[in-house]
């Protein structure tokens, strides 16, 4: 593995969980060890006095032979906790241990056997007893606070699991995912996080030109948003997520972005909310704040695949005329994620707006190979002269007007 430069340690103990083996002799039960993990880093995150490195950054060592020391300097975190899942029979087992990264020592090892439906009670233990060893000092058992699972119904969340797997992935599953979603709410109509990523699940077909009834997945989407942010409580996810879909949809932005404020007090660790958080402020109008907490997001996950934060720093620019900022990160964020048609929006009507007619008809005739919509309204943007800068620039592009 390539080694990439150090970041500096944050002013607060830090921490990345790496991706857990898979100890099942099912490799279908992939997604259930991942799961387990994506529980743990949320479990950790609700410690308002560590600093935790986002999923998406600490899977990126998935399979691969793992330099510790390496880690903590690419990711900039002082701990990192590995260890493996086995589900077998009804059972579960997690091992981990914990390890000083600056120094390669090993603080902690422990290992916890309990029914699958002792699952939950598990992985506070885990995140209970890491946060103990990492700051005795401190009262750890506030991530016990939040014991009240989003649902009970195990056959939900393993849904849950495969479904939020897919949405990681690619858009191209959206459909598959909506499915998994849909039988989850099925079995437990108030699972908040179920109801919150079913919701953007339904920005992406509309935002991306894939839904064949906009109107009818707006509406769709808007209620599932709805539906969760009425179970969202205190899960940062939840509200953070059906946040984007109702402001997406056209609900008050400033009542939208309040909300995304409050998940990110709850979870100042949260990289997505960081990045919603980000998206709201450049839909508000404000693209320069826009930028500052989209780079937060990147910060808090390092290694994640940055295709849609640049797009959106990318984006910010381009609104802000400042197109020689815009291309270069537009430019990484289609490379990033060549299926992600608004990077090739804001780059056609970024080269349009610099003269650069040619380029902005070739990148016009990219994103057709993707989606059939070439030139969206943009209503999403509140900001009218925002709106108007990237509609002029794209529809002279597309041969809308001459």
């Amino acid at each position: 593995m390539q080694s990439r430069p150090a970041l500096a340690l944050p002013d607060k103990p830090s921490i990345a969980v790496l991706p857990f083996a898979n100890m099942s002799r099912d490799p279908e039960q992939e997604y259930f060890a991942d799961g387990m993990v994506e529980e743990i880093i949320t479990a950790l995150s609700r410690i308002r006095w560590l600093f935790v490195i986002a999923r998406n950054s600490s899977f990126t060592y998935k399979g691969q032979a793992i330099d510790v020391k390496q880690v903590g300097r690419e990711l900039g975190v002082r701990y990192v906790l590995e260890g493996s899942v086995r589900k077998s029979s009804g059972r579960v087992r997690i091992t981990a241990q914990l390890i000083d990264a600056t120094s390669g020592t090993h603080l902690w090892a422990d290992r916890f056997d309990g029914s699958l439906g002792d699952v939950f009670e598990l992985q506070d233990k885990v995140a209970v007893s890491v946060a103990g060893v990492i700051e005795p000092a401190l009262q750890a058992a506030e991530t016990g606070r939040s014991a009240n699972r989003p649902t009970n119904d195990l056959t939900a969340y393993d849904l849950y699991l495969r479904a939020y797997a897919m949405w990681l992935s690619s858009g191209t599953l959206l459909l598959d995912a909506l499915r998994l979603l849909d039988q989850a709410i099925e079995r437990d109509p108030s699972y908040g996080p179920a109801l919150a990523l079913a919701a953007t699940c339904y920005v992406r077909l509309c935002s991306d030109g894939w839904s064949r009834d906009p109107e009818a997945d707006g509406r769709k989407g808007t209620d599932l948003a709805r539906r969760g942010l009425q179970m969202a409580g205190e899960e940062p996810a939840t509200l953070a997520n059906a946040a984007l879909a109702l402001a997406f949809f056209g609900e008050d932005i400033g009542t939208m972005t309040t909300l995304v404020n409050r998940a990110l007090a709850l979870n100042p660790s949260f990289a997505r909310g960081w990045y919603i958080s980000g998206l709201l402020t450049l839909w508000a109008g404000q693209p320069d704040l826009a930028i500052e907490r989209v780079e937060v997001s990147l910060r808090l996950s390092p290694r994640a695949r940055v295709g849609w934060p640049f797009a959106q720093i990318g984006a910010a620019h381009l609104v802000s005329r400042r197109y020689d900022e815009a291309v270069p990160k537009l430019l990484l964020a289609i490379q990033e994620d060549p299926s992600y048609p608004a990077s090739y929006w804001y780059l056609a009507a970024c080269y349009t707006h610099m003269g650069r007619l040619d380029e902005a008809r070739g990148i016009v005739d990219r994103v057709r190979v993707i989606t059939p919509l070439v030139v969206p309204s943009f209503t999403y943007l509140r900001n009218s002269e925002h709106r108007e800068l990237l509609l002029s620039g794209l529809r002279l592009a597309a041969g809308e007007i001459s």
